[in-house]
């Protein structure tokens, strides 16, 4: 060891603890220097150390001495770094980067959709914008702006530290930053961004005032609706200039700069409406707090009407519902800023097959379209199509409907979620029964035999708190009825019980892991879960279908297939495949659902004219308001719906009477739509068959009462003997809706199942009428089947809008 090291002077370390120093022995054991040598006390004959010796805050002063030094190089250094960068930082040219670009969105097969991206802009002076509107923006976004600097550091650290995580930005940057990233910058969420906004911040606020700053800020922000700047906006959401936007007004624009879309009030979903509400009640509060608005005028004061949207005239027929989804889905998934992507310049391929996107198109024009006549029948302007249809394997979205044009309806009808699913909820109470081993009521698993009660009002049994006694659509009873039977028919007594017996939280849980988002409106623990009750979109229903369909994996359905911007690709969400539910549960409902379609008295009967294997459900809820069919091949999964809405109040009304038809069901116009777009969309394909269940299936065909084994034409002798005997009346799109309004009627039934498709649809024969006596039910179920019926138990609280059934 060199004697440096031992005396301790070799080059100090810079520490936070004290330094500890080694001495070197003095001399003998018993010499004088005591405590300090090493070897003993006494023995003056060795070696003093050449420094005295340190006691109690005296020892730490060489320590802090070099972290002193230490903290003043590292200042010195950040200083310097600091000055490099506001020196090597240049404010680009604020035309260049803020100026928008078209964004080209392309189909599947690389041809052109449609290019958006036009700039609704218009730059005024901040007198042009009311004193009221300036300080709703400052009350939102910063309220110290005219006493602060160019940066808030705390906020910055914040940021760096999310963004460090993967979290994204929190807020924290001044309206000079906002500025800065509107006009110099892009809206990229990184470390480099950051410093470069910082910067940036930095120079602009020592060149330009206070006055400019906030002008800059209000004339380049996004507003949703394709408006840049504040006078864009006070046009798009109001009509008139933003001098003569009030308080109200002002506030809900400065709400608008937290989430343009969500919190358009006029699209958004009630979530959205009452996010948007509570932030602009926030702004206003702000107002108050920093004395630029009274106490009394906020009292005063109510939201603003807001005007409808007016689509861009580029986006019309179905580009604009295209490009409006792939929004959501590039948005929501925080793949692309909503502001980032109106400034444009980006490629986005879509997963929609052009092909089937027409056929889809044709299809819902055919069968619905041509069939209405809102002149003469003002019923008709109610109806609302919405249409989607996915890839099982996949999880492509190959096409989609939104409705007749978007510059007419902005409301997409294949991504809504305000009206209810209906029976087509009954798909996923199988599931959830199957797939978690319910029993009845006196301890029997259920299986697609098991024998329900399906009297009409039947209270259900083995809940808690008020009893529910739904009626089944047109208060038919069906008396003891398998589940089979019960899922042909779509008898909601049965599935009321059934859903009881699984546990209504498993119904839940069973439909958010087969693809309803758990936020679904509607979706709650509650004795009408398994009717319906909740409000997924049409393109929910398909994901959850699929789900079905692909063996019980699940994958999200998606629409965008590859982004692109300036030869540089875009990072998209991964596509994640999970098993919901287990394969042989999948295959059992799909057997089931067979049924639906197969059954004569099913009440998909219509859709056996595809001339493939089919399954699907559907579903009618209360007062016909909408109405559904939802099913699938095993090479496509494709939903359907009918939504009755008042065209100028927007409000959900009956579609009895749409097409001149009385009653309104989903195996009319949506069974048919679906049965016509299938064959075009899987024309020249092999027809493939599903996979059969461990118990062999019973898809309808061998074990029901409605089966056919009689001649065309004559009712099956093993069909309820109560039935009415009128025929069909006649129905736009083949001729044989039933009457009654209801999804069944016929008397008659085809023989055999045709070997290829069809010319005509089949008729079927008739299920029970309302309250059949005991004489004119089945008398006897299979023998297949148990005897006896679900008893025991009190029954649950319903829950609100409960379906109707079929």
């Amino acid at each position: 060891m060199s004697r440096n090291a031992q005396s301790g002077r070799g080059t100090p370390s810079i520490s936070l603890r004290p330094v500890k120093r080694f001495k070197r022995s003095t001399g003998p054991a018993g010499g004088s220097g005591g405590a300090g040598r090493s070897g003993g006390s006494g023995g003056s004959g060795g070696r003093k150390s050449r420094r005295p010796k340190r006691t109690g805050w005296r020892r730490l002063i060489p320590t802090w001495r070099m972290t002193l030094l230490g903290f003043g190089s590292a200042l010195l250094l950040g200083i310097g770094l600091f000055a490099l960068g506001i020196t090597l930082v240049k404010v680009p040219d604020a035309h260049a980067a803020a100026t928008a670009q078209s964004n080209t969105w392309l189909y599947s097969d690389g041809s052109v959709l449609t290019r958006t991206g036009q700039t609704n802009r218009q730059n005024v002076a901040l007198d042009k914008v009311s004193p009221a509107a300036q300080h709703a923006a400052l009350a939102a976004e910063d309220r110290n702006f005219y006493n602060e600097g160019a940066v808030n550091v705390q906020g910055l650290a914040r940021a760096a530290i999310n963004t460090a995580k993967g979290q994204g930005t929190q807020g924290g940057s001044t309206i000079t930053q906002q500025y800065v990233k509107n006009t110099y910058l892009n809206q990229k969420q990184s470390i480099t961004r950051k410093v470069k906004e910082l910067f940036i911040a930095i120079k602009v606020d020592a060149t330009e005032s206070k006055d400019e700053i906030l002008a800059g800020y209000l004339n380049t922000s996004y507003y949703g609706r394709g408006a840049y700047g504040i006078q864009a906006a006070a046009q798009a959401y109001f009509g008139i200039d933003a001098s003569a936007l009030n308080p109200a007004q002002g506030a809900y624009l400065a709400t608008l700069l937290n989430a343009p879309s969500a919190y358009d009030v006029a699209t958004a979903t009630a979530a959205g409406k009452q996010n948007a509400v509570n932030r602009w009640n926030y702004v206003l509060d702000g107002m108050v707090k920093e004395g630029w608005l009274s106490a009394e005028e906020r009292a005063a004061t109510t939201f603003p009407e807001v005007r409808d949207p007016q689509p861009n005239p580029g986006l019309s027929g179905q580009a604009g519902y295209l490009v409006d989804a792939a929004t959501q889905y590039l948005t929501a998934g925080g793949v692309i800023t909503e502001t980032e992507l109106a400034k444009g310049g980006y490629t986005i391929k879509l997963s929609i097959d052009p092909a089937r996107q027409q056929a889809l198109q044709d299809s819902v024009q055919a069968q619905l379209h041509d069939n209405l006549s809102p002149d003469k029948r003002k019923k008709d302007a109610a109806a609302q199509a919405g249409a989607a249809s996915v890839d099982p394997k996949t999880g492509a979205v190959v096409a989609l409907y939104g409705g007749v044009d978007y510059v007419k309806h902005y409301v997409d009808n294949a991504t809504r979620r305000d009206y209810q699913a209906g029976s087509t909820f009954k798909a996923i109470a199988l599931a959830a029964a199957f797939e978690n081993g319910a029993k009845t009521q006196d301890g029997r698993t259920v299986t697609p035999h098991t024998v329900y009660d399906g009297t009409s009002g039947r209270k259900v049994r083995g809940g808690k708190g008020t009893p529910y006694a739904p009626p089944n659509e047109g208060d038919k009873s069906y008396g003891q009825i398998s589940l089979q039977q019960a899922t042909d028919w779509s008898v909601n007594s049965a599935f009321a019980q059934l859903a009881q017996d699984t546990g209504l939280q498993k119904v839940r849980d069973t439909a958010v892991a087969m693809g309803l988002p758990g936020n679904t409106p509607g979706l709650d623990p509650v004795p009408s879960i398994p009717l319906g009750a909740a409000t997924p979109s049409v393109l929910d229903m398909a994901g959850v279908y699929a789900t079905l369909d692909n063996g019980g994996k699940q994958i999200t359905p998606w629409l965008v297939q590859s982004v692109d911007r300036e030869g540089e690709n875009v990072a998209l969400p991964a596509h994640k495949t999970t098993q919901a539910i287990s394969e042989e549960t999948a295959n059992q409902v799909t057997s089931m659902l067979q049924g639906v379609v197969n059954d004569p008295g099913g009440t998909g009967w219509r859709a056996k004219a595809l001339g493939r294997p089919a399954a699907g459900k559907t579903g009618t809820t209360d007062d016909q308001k909408s109405v559904w069919f939802v099913g699938y091949t095993p090479e496509l999964v494709t939903s359907v719906a009918l939504f009755g809405q008042d065209p100028g109040t927007g409000a959900q009304v009956s579609l009895s009477g749409v097409g001149g038809i009385d009653g309104a069901a989903g195996g009319q116009f949506p069974a048919q739509i679906w049965t016509s777009y299938m064959k075009a969309a899987l024309k020249g394909q092999p027809v493939g068959d599903f996979p059969t269940p461990a118990d062999g299936g019973s898809s309808g065909a061998t074990d029901l009462p409605t089966a056919p084994s009689t001649p065309s034409g004559t009712p099956s002798t093993s069909a309820p003997t109560g039935a009415p005997s009128t025929g069909p009346t006649t129905a736009p799109g083949d001729g044989s809706t039933p009457s009654g309004g209801t999804d069944g009627g016929a008397t008659t039934a085809p023989t055999a199942p045709p070997t290829s498709q069809p010319t005509t649809q089949p008729t079927r024969p008739p299920r029970p009428t309302s309250k059949p006596t005991p004489t004119t039910q089945p008398t006897a179920p299979p023998t297949s089947q148990p005897t006896g019926q679900p008893t025991g138990g009190t029954d649950a609280f319903a829950g609100a809008g409960a379906s109707s059934g079929g």
